[in-house]
């Protein structure tokens, strides 16, 4: 009895974070959907990265939404002792866990086309810097906060740049700020040609830190192998009068 009792309380406990981290992403994004204005405002000068947040509104709303009923079904299975619950639990699991090994297998049966992934990858990335940077404010938004965070400049390098209607636009052989060591505006003699694309960096990204994606991911399928058999422990340890 007492190990069921210990089972409850870590149910209970591991749900409540799920669910308050759900309320607060769903906060978050009703907060951003319903007044973006104040959101720009209060962030703006303290963390501009945060910004981007307003474009995701929608999924903040929907995942913590998720959350929310993940966590509301784990903690009412386990303090009502509701049989139904539980099985409901541990079946959304199953299938998230289902969803996630699958995608690995997917991913693992075709690597040997990541090298055309990344050639098709290559041709929507510089098309869009040719003709949208600059152009369409959310396209120029994801693409400069991109750079910034990476340190990087394009998709190859600077030379994505040539002949963009960014540049038609400024009518001048300017380049994004990220280009550039320097302050804006960014001439062709300021470039620093140190830069490397946002494909280098980010494929040097995965190198240096695939060992500890790969670490996440295991803890996350561990953590839902562990809810999946806490939960299933829980249903099959509670008289059926409970449910």
């Amino acid at each position: 009895m007492g190990c069921f009792s210990f089972l409850k309380m870590m149910m209970f406990v591991f749900n409540g974070i799920i669910f308050l981290g759900g309320l607060a992403l769903l906060s978050l994004g009703v907060w951003v959907k319903v007044d973006g204005g104040s959101f720009v405002k209060i962030l703006g000068a303290s963390a501009p990265q945060l910004i981007q947040l307003i474009n995701m509104a929608h999924l903040c709303i929907a995942l913590g939404s998720f959350l929310l009923f993940m966590g509301f079904l784990g903690c009412c299975g386990a303090v009502r002792e509701s049989k139904s619950m539980l099985l409901l639990f541990f079946i959304a699991v199953l299938i998230i866990f289902i969803a996630e090994m699958t995608c690995a297998v997917v991913i693992l049966a075709f690597s040997s086309l990541t090298d055309i992934f990344v050639e098709r990858m290559k041709i929507w990335a510089v098309k869009t810097l040719r003709e949208d940077y600059g152009v369409q404010d959310d396209i120029t938004s994801v693409w400069d906060t991109t750079m910034k965070e990476l340190n990087c400049c394009g998709f190859n390098n600077y030379t994505d740049f040539n002949g963009s209607r960014y540049q038609e636009k400024k009518e001048t052989s300017e380049y994004p700020v990220s280009c550039c060591s320097g302050n804006a505006p960014c001439q062709s003699n300021q470039i620093d040609l140190t830069k490397m694309g946002c494909l280098h960096k980010f494929q040097k990204f995965l190198s240096h830190n695939g060992k500890i994606v790969g670490g996440v991911a295991l803890g996350i399928c561990v953590l839902e192998v562990a809810a999946m058999v806490v939960s299933m422990v829980l249903y099959c340890q509670i008289h059926t009068f409970y449910a």
